[in-house]
């Protein structure tokens, strides 16, 4: 299942950002399939990506509130929450696992042969905190002149618009280099430090920092796909916990808001213990009837 895996990543990460004429055209792609969102962390100003970014279309979505006229809603806006809402529940935190190509590079650099750390649990709600104040609160509170809030995640935070967007755009057109300012080296700076923190600790940015990782988790519970347990035939041999690239422990708890459903721990089971499957409905709590006598 893992090389399954890692060829579905190197297959999606590559297929949707396969817009090879940039550096004749030294312009990003901006054909009629950028109306679509990857669904996962997939910078829309990449010059190779054929697709949009969720997070930046959801915070392009809330920015624009207060400029749209009243008694109407964006449709395209709309139509991302819905987007990303059904996944969530069809799936969960797959596409973390399976889909995102800034995952993908993560998984990359955490192969490097350097010493590797386990992460601090608390560190694990500061992805909450992104979401909520840098993709939601930020665009609708901080708004200019016109009512337009800025898309503050990928101003001030995105490493993926950093990696595959602004650094290709440099290298292809040098003369951007003469605009840079204060937003451009502190991304950098934070770029540097999320590529640090992914070599020495398993998917750091998805794990602390990414808001689509976040959002996609708030359905763990109710996802149609999911990691089905059997108790019985665990031996508590903890090589699930061993493998697991996010700190999951999945037989306590089948449902946790950190799996990404890679299925490192199915493949490490020796005993049958983990499965991916479909949820059905919850079994009815049994009740006993006492008799008197």
């Amino acid at each position: 299942m893992s090389l399954f895996r890692r060829l579905v990543q190197t297959l999606v990460s590559l297929g949707t950002n396969a817009y090879l004429l940039f550096p004749f055209t030294l312009d990003i792609y901006k054909g009629p399939l950028k109306a679509v969102c990857h669904p996962g962390l997939n910078c829309y100003a990449c010059p190779a990506a054929l697709v949009s970014c969720p997070v930046g279309a959801l915070q392009n979505f809330l920015g624009s509130l207060r400029a749209t006229l009243p008694g109407s809603l964006p449709v395209t806006g709309a139509s991302v929450l819905g987007y990303l809402g059904f996944i969530g529940t069809l799936v969960g935190r797959l596409p973390c696992g399976w889909l995102c190509p800034f995952g993908f590079i993560q998984d990359l650099l955490h192969k490097l042969p350097t010493p590797k750390f386990s992460l601090w649990p608390p560190l694990r709600w500061v992805k909450y905190g992104v979401l909520v104040v840098l993709v939601v609160l930020a665009p609708l509170i901080l708004v200019d002149q016109v009512g337009l809030g800025d898309p503050w995640f990928c101003k001030l935070l995105c490493p993926a618009g950093t990696l595959l967007g602004a650094l290709p755009l440099l290298a292809i057109k040098p003369s951007l280099w003469q605009n840079l300012g204060f937003w451009f080296w502190n991304k950098m700076t934070l770029l540097v430090l999320i590529v640090a923190g992914a070599v020495f600790i398993s998917r750091f940015f998805c794990r602390v920092l990414c808001p689509l990782g976040a959002f996609y988790s708030l359905f763990s519970r109710v996802t149609l796909v999911r990691l089905e347990f059997t108790q019985g035939n665990c031996v508590h041999c903890l090589s699930c916990v061993a493998h697991c690239p996010t700190g999951c422990r999945p037989f306590e708890n089948p449902d946790s808001r950190e799996c990404i459903l890679c299925l490192k721990c199915v493949d490490a089971c020796r005993f049958q213990a983990l499965n991916i499957g479909l949820r059905g409905p919850e079994p009815k709590a049994r009740t006993s009837v006492l008799r008197g006598s």
